[in-house]
């Protein structure tokens, strides 16, 4: 019986620690500022952008700006599935 109520008190406490580290990685990922392409992945140039539903996108190239308009919304449910904000326009 011992055995039994030992188990089930270190599930419990290995499932919390997990919940709380799974939040905490979640929360700092949704502070994550856009550094890289979403196409290629290189670091993106600050002069090459392209604003999208009162968002702005940076991009490495003009071949990846290109990409992007084609199918904006794919590469922005990409860019959040990953963490990334993006910066606000008005």
């Amino acid at each position: 019986m011992r055995f039994l109520l030992l188990s089930i008190t270190t599930v419990i406490l290995l499932l919390t620690f997990t919940m709380e580290v799974t939040v905490a990685a979640e929360e700092k990922a949704k502070d994550k500022v856009q550094t890289l392409c979403p196409v290629m992945k290189n670091a993106i140039d600050k002069k090459l952008y392209a604003d999208y539903k009162g968002n702005r996108v940076y991009f490495c190239c003009s071949s990846c700006k290109g990409v992007f308009e084609k199918d904006p919304e794919k590469w922005i449910k990409k860019m959040q599935e990953e963490g990334v904000s993006l910066e606000k326009v008005k």
